[in-house]
């Protein structure tokens, strides 16, 4: 049995498996024939005890290791055992990222960079093998159970927003993956931007997250069923995520990119416990996310490049974008 099919049958059996370290998710993001992903494992008495799926891109003969389209978080994942105390954790943690460094290591990548889960908060063993941290920050809310109290925490702006916005707005659920992206396209068309994903790679993900009831767009439309602002959340049974969004600036003060989060929120109650801005470090950003209740969380992006390869490095990202 591959790695990869034993690690499928774990995230059928464990869930505690973060979405996007999920085997489905890796294999709707790496959307290549080749399937550029795979997962290191690290077995104790034939149990997996810990895994770190990882996608790579090869160009010129050089392996880079990074974060797939629309994936916010992947890494290591730990697999705790109930009761456990601080020291005997920290013994694991040790013991597990020592293990798969050193699998990782025999791996013939010039760059490595990961965005680990933001449960993930034991980095040592990784600096102590030469890699470097970037803290970086999402903003959750980590009790959505109760949507009331989840409106009480907005800031009044985001209030006053709401009821503007419900005057002449509504949310619909029906609105195809092919109309979302055409939407999103126009939208950052108006910005003078490009999406950086294709219509398929969208659809595909799309279809096979809704398929699993994982993943659901949510469009705020007037009364002559124009689309103002819209999004699309994926969700486990963990955490609700604010993937993808989009909002016509043409409609900036109708408030309905403050509804369209409203309308998400209150959907998400009752598919899952927590919510998650997916984070910005722009500060703009970060404070709506801070006036809708969510809680700067700080989350580690971890990275090593091996000497000699920084120039083909630069080459090899500006390649990328331009995919």
């Amino acid at each position: 049995m591959t790695n990869k099919e034993k690690y499928s049958q774990l995230c059928t059996e464990n869930d505690t498996i973060p979405l996007f370290l999920q085997h489905w998710w890796m294999e709707a993001v790496c959307t290549k024939a080749s399937k550029e992903w795979d997962v290191l494992l690290y077995e104790k008495n034939k149990k997996v005890v810990a895994a770190l799926p990882y996608h790579f891109i090869t160009k010129l003969g050089m392996k880079v290791i990074l974060q797939p389209q629309l994936t916010q978080y992947s890494g290591v994942w730990i697999d705790y055992p109930n009761g456990i105390t601080d020291k005997e954790r920290y013994s694991l943690e040790e013991e597990v990222c020592k293990g798969l460094i050193s699998q990782l290591d025999t791996l013939s990548w010039v760059h490595y960079m990961q965005h680990f889960h933001y449960r993930f908060t034991n980095w040592l063993p990784f600096f102590q093998q030469g890699f470097t941290q970037t803290t970086r920050y999402t903003y959750r809310i980590e009790s959505i159970g109760n949507t009331q109290d989840v409106f009480d925490n907005f800031h009044s702006w985001k209030k006053k927003h709401i009821k503007k916005a419900k005057e002449s707005l509504y949310a619909d659920f029906d609105v195809s993956s092919k109309d979302f992206y055409s939407f999103l396209a126009d939208t950052l068309d108006k910005k003078d931007q490009k999406v950086f994903y294709s219509n398929v790679f969208f659809e595909t993900l799309h279809s096979i997250a809704t398929s699993r009831k994982q993943g659901q767009i949510i469009a705020i439309k007037d009364k002559e069923n124009k689309i103002y602002s819209a999004m699309f959340v994926v969700w486990d049974n963990k955490s609700g995520y604010y993937l993808i969004s989009a909002i016509d600036r043409d409609y900036n003060a109708s408030g309905a990119s403050t509804l369209m989060v409203w309308e998400a929120l209150q959907f998400l109650a009752r598919k899952t416990q927590a919510f998650d801005f997916e984070g910005s470090m722009i500060e703009g950003v970060a404070k709506s996310f801070e006036e809708f209740g969510g809680v700067q969380t700080p989350y580690f992006s971890i990275s090593k490049s091996r000497s000699g390869v920084l120039g083909c490095m630069l080459n090899v990202y500006r390649w990328l974008w331009k995919k």
